[in-house]
């Protein structure tokens, strides 16, 4: 009799997870503190940060599993970026609302798209296209890759984070721009000495 080994559910499970875009909701907390003292912003605002995606989750969840898996939530600094597809308007206007719910919450770009991804090779090519260009940051000695997330929706590359100065978001752009598939590059990037981050 072949016994299967007690940790292979959660394996699947973590699997799944990686597949759906919902590893950071389980995994935010710890990357942010292992990563943020290599960060712009403090470690207090990676973890009050990793809470504020943690929440938005919990409440997407709440509200919806479709909502939970279809849209990705990344916040830095209190300020929100929510991506994906869901099914109807009254969904987007759902997860833009509950957001704003979440103490913490300073301001909300909700690019969350009306209708279909596009199908299983779709969603593929937008993991393709977000990990060549993570990749690309990691490999530019002239870019705080540490300080960028990258989340890709249709062809859609959107850009958060914390740039040093204008030349680097131009490379880090101009790297995105360059990736095969990629239909455009929208960035809610805040350079370094901008005034909104003391707010």
């Amino acid at each position: 009799m072949i016994r299967t080994p007690l940790y292979l559910p959660l394996i699947l499970i973590v699997g799944a997870l990686v597949l759906s875009g919902c590893a950071g909701a389980l995994f935010g907390g710890a990357a942010a503190i292992g990563v943020a003292t290599a960060q712009e912003r403090s470690v207090g605002r990676a973890i009050d940060d990793a809470t504020i995606e943690l929440k938005v989750k919990s409440q997407f969840f709440a509200k919806s599993d479709k909502l939970f898996t279809r849209v990705s939530v990344d916040a830095v600094e209190g300020r929100v970026l929510l991506s994906g597809t869901v099914e109807t308007p009254d969904d987007r206007v759902d997860v833009a609302r509950l957001t704003w719910q979440i103490d913490g919450v300073k301001e909300v770009f909700n690019e969350v798209e009306v209708g279909d991804r596009g199908g299983l090779i779709d969603y593929f090519k937008d993991i393709r296209i977000a990990n060549e260009l993570r990749l690309k940051l990691l490999t530019d000695k002239e870019i705080s890759a540490v300080n960028y997330s990258v989340e890709t929706v249709n062809g859609v590359i959107f850009l958060m984070g914390i740039g040093q100065d204008q030349a680097e978001l131009e490379r880090v752009t101009g790297h995105a721009s360059t990736i095969k598939g990629v239909v455009r590059v929208v960035s809610f990037v805040v350079l370094k000495d901008d005034a909104r981050r003391g707010s």
